[in-house]
């Protein structure tokens, strides 16, 4: 075989064997060190100590390092920890709740309230099983109780818990800028509106469906409803705080005051502070934040030591030529590139999350934007609407099973997917009508920073 078909034969490896079930991170290294021992073989060894003396080893050890000494992803146990924090202080169910009941009258209120908090909930968290875990604990109950369509009110929360790895403070974003060596804080300007829209987007879907169909939302009972006034005094106690931090976080990143991972320690704080306010700071929720944020770390720690050791290997094989040379091959025209290469990162997102298809996939198309003269922050935009589906999209919806981890027997995984089928065409529709006015992810970050010149 020659090396571009090793190539091949590791990355199709790779997905068997993550479909199997085996952990993405370190199967990334596995495969990675040994299809490098291929690549790097220089020889037979004369003795037991020249078997580990291959260049893979030397590549591992310095992928290692370069994400210890990475100064961007510092902001990912920082934005993580501000996130658990949040959620283990009980701010998010306050939040949820006093929502609810100021969207009282409109069609849908508690899966309207659903979706406002996993928006909210997510720039704080950008961890999409976290935010699905907790909405199913908190939200989807309190939908079942109301009489809500199983379907439908587990879509709301599947749809909803996957904004966070899109509107910023976004962990995907960053890691994005890490990979395709881009400006953080032009992303997170950019990913503003397209963020902004697609949650509206889903919020006007549910008031016109259930407008449309009221019996798979029964409007609650008046009894139920607080006084306006103590409902406006909740949500002000609830919704207020919470969004200062997230705004002062976000406002001092595209300002240009603190760069991300500043703005994530300065998060980080805030949310001890908040929590605290909220006399719900104790040692043991501290703990237990420390904890998740170290374990989600480390996680994504080896997902890109592997993913880049794996990326490393699969171009040094000639793996990046080859598909590089097919797109060009076809004398492609930029629309057709940008629908092509969107195409193959949704179906990438059936079997793949985000993570793989981000650090492994996405690095193939980047060299081919200045062919195709596409703007690489667009392009971005673009890449983060459509991984909203690898979480949408069954047999592998991950967010599907976060919810069904929780609910167990209360709901079938089938329902689930029947729910999920409608959010997965608004993101489509989103991302057609970005690229019909590409203003919405460039105007932004063209007006704080001037116009992007390649």
């Amino acid at each position: 075989m020659t090396d571009p078909q090793v190539a091949i034969l590791m990355l199709s490896l790779f997905i068997v064997l993550v479909l199997l079930g085996f952990p993405i991170a370190f199967t990334l290294v596995a495969m990675g060190v040994g299809f490098g021992y291929y690549a790097y073989y220089s020889g037979a060894p004369s003795s037991i100590g020249d078997i580990f003396n291959n260049n893979i080893f030397y590549l591992l050890n310095q992928n290692t390092y370069s994400v210890m000494e990475n100064d961007t992803l510092v902001a990912i146990p920082l934005f993580l920890f501000m996130g658990y924090v949040v959620e283990r202080a009980n701010i998010v169910d306050r939040l949820f709740f006093s929502l609810y009941q100021a969207a009282r009258n409109l069609p849908g209120s508690l899966a309207i309230a659903a979706l406002l908090t996993c928006a909210v909930f997510s720039t704080a968290s950008g961890i999409v099983g976290a935010v699905v875990t907790l909405m199913g604990l908190l939200a989807y109950p309190a939908m079942s109780n109301a009489g809500y369509q199983k379907s439908f009110a587990s879509g709301v929360i599947c749809a909803g818990g996957t904004l966070g790895i899109l509107i910023p403070p976004s962990i995907m974003l960053i890691v994005y800028a890490a990979i395709a060596e881009l400006s953080p804080l032009r992303l997170y300007a950019a990913a503003v509106f397209p963020g902004l829209l697609l949650a509206g987007l889903y919020i006007v879907y549910v008031i016109i469906r259930v407008w449309w169909n009221p019996s798979l939302a029964p409007k609650p009972a008046e009894e139920d409803i607080p006084p306006r006034s103590e409902v406006y005094l909740n949500l002000l106690v609830s919704f207020v705080p919470l969004t200062v931090l997230i705004m002062l976080v976000l406002g001092s990143i595209l300002g240009g005051l603190a760069t991300p991972a500043e703005a994530a320690a300065m998060g980080a704080l805030g949310g001890l502070v908040l929590a605290a306010l909220y006399r719900s700071l104790t040692w043991r929720k501290v703990k237990e934040s420390v904890f998740l944020t170290a374990k989600a770390t480390a996680m994504v720690c080896w997902l890109f030591v592997g993913s880049w050791t794996f990326a490393s290997v699969f171009s040094f094989l000639g793996g990046h030529d080859i598909i590089e040379h097919w797109f060009l091959a076809m004398n492609l025209q930029p629309w057709q590139f940008l629908i092509l290469a969107q195409l193959i990162i949704f179906l990438l997102g059936w079997p793949l999350e985000w993570s793989e298809i981000l650090i492994i996939f996405v690095p193939i198309f980047l060299p081919m934007l200045d062919t195709f003269g596409v703007n690489p922050y667009f392009f971005a935009m673009l890449v983060a609407l459509n991984l909203q589906t690898s979480f949408l999209t069954p047999p592998m919806a991950m967010s599907a099973y976060y919810l069904k981890g929780v609910l167990k027997s209360r709901i079938e995984l089938i329902e689930i997917f029947k729910g999920l089928m409608p959010y997965l065409g608004i993101v489509i529709l989103t991302m057609v009508l970005m690229y019909q006015f590409p203003g919405i992810a460039l105007w932004f970050p063209d007006y704080l920073f001037g116009e992007y010149i390649p």
